[in-house]
């Protein structure tokens, strides 16, 4: 298993080991995102629209949509300086395991989990682990993205 760091640019599948990785930048979580997302969606659940009504289901603040999050991720991924030659994303797995609250600062550690040929010859299909963390270092989403790549 290889443990290196992917250089800018685009990767495709036959360049890629499992172990590699790629660290994303930041995005800061503002109430306005939010909004914006319960806007695109209609998710106008309480807690990620009303600071009282989160405090009262046990949260300190009004908390981010996990698929908002999810979201964000995946553009910082898309936006990194090493990027996968990708085609198409053909699923996720994910889990929320603690709140992102406004004002949280998250970036991604995307990792190669494993790489499996396709039938068709130009293609491959990569696993992705993601590790999302905020700025205190605090794992607060995880998951795996199986993305097409062209080879």
């Amino acid at each position: 298993m290889s443990e290196r760091e992917l250089a800018p640019g685009y990767h495709r599948y036959d360049a890629l080991r499992v172990g590699d990785w790629l660290k994303t930048d930041t995005v800061e979580v503002t109430a306005q995102l939010i909004e914006a997302f319960a806007d695109l969606t209609g998710d106008r659940f309480a807690i990620h629209m009303d600071d009282l009504a989160a405090q009262a289901k046990g949260f300190p603040g009004r908390v981010a949509h996990g698929l908002l999050v999810l979201s964000l991720i995946d553009g910082l991924k898309n936006r990194a300086s090493a990027q996968f030659d990708a085609i198409a994303s053909l699923g996720w797995t994910w889990s929320f395991k603690q709140p992102v609250l406004i004002g949280d600062r998250l970036s991604a550690t995307v990792t190669v989990l494993d790489k499996r040929s396709t039938k068709t010859p130009d293609r491959g299909i990569l696993e992705l682990g993601f590790d999302v963390q905020n700025a205190a270092g605090e794992a607060v989403q995880a998951g795996a993205n199986q993305l097409m790549v062209h080879r």
